[in-house]
């Protein structure tokens, strides 16, 4: 059966059902319930959302657009670029340096290659002046692209303090972002384009 009223009391609409249909029967003093009883939303609930889609499409905002409005702004939302760049560190945190990083080379080479003294690159490190990524056990390996005649790139410490993480704030630079029109960020610190980067890593984080 089904009732058209609002009520907290289920025993009362089984009574109500019993009475109606007629199953009533004495069997050892006790009435006999109906096999079952199937619960439907109360009409007045039904009403008042019949009521909201007809005023929707009275204004021209059906269910269906209004429902497309609503995806197309979360997905507009999904695919901004703070959004994305928040799910980066989950990622990178889970996939090989060599899957996403570029080339990255240890204090070893960059102290016989280019000129770099261990004690310059551990100083370089601690102020943030260059992204160190953690490989293995305590290890720490350098993603080559920052470096420029001897030197990290002007820009980084501004990128990282915005990143707050060096997996996070490398994975930034080396891939395009549609506030750079497309551009590789680290390419345009490589360029001397600092402001622009520095921009747009504000916008991103």
């Amino acid at each position: 059966m089904t009732y058209d009223h609002e009520t907290t009391d289920v025993r009362q609409v089984i009574e109500g059902a019993v009475a109606s249909s007629g199953n009533e029967s004495e069997l050892g003093g006790a009435t006999r319930e109906p096999d079952s009883v199937t619960y439907f939303e109360p009409v007045t609930e039904f009403r008042r959302k019949t009521e909201f889609l007809r005023d929707n499409v009275s204004r021209g905002t059906g269910p269906s657009e209004q429902t497309n409005a609503d995806l197309a702004r979360v997905n507009a939302g999904r695919e901004s670029e703070p959004y994305l760049t928040r799910w980066r560190l989950a990622d990178v945190a889970t996939m090989r340096l060599e899957d996403w990083a570029g080339a990255v080379v240890g204090p070893t080479y960059l102290e016989e290659n280019l000129q770099i003294p261990r004690s310059t690159l551990h100083r370089w490190q601690k102020r943030n002046q260059v992204i160190a990524l953690r490989k293995g056990l305590g290890r720490h390996v350098f993603p080559l692209a920052q470096f420029v005649d001897g030197r990290p790139v002007a820009g980084i410490p501004e990128v990282f303090a915005l990143a707050k993480q060096p997996r996070l704030a490398w994975s930034w630079l080396v891939r395009p972002s549609p506030y750079l029109e497309g551009s590789i960020p680290i390419d345009l610190l490589r360029r001397d384009l600092v402001d622009e980067v520095v921009i747009a890593a504000k916008r991103s984080f």
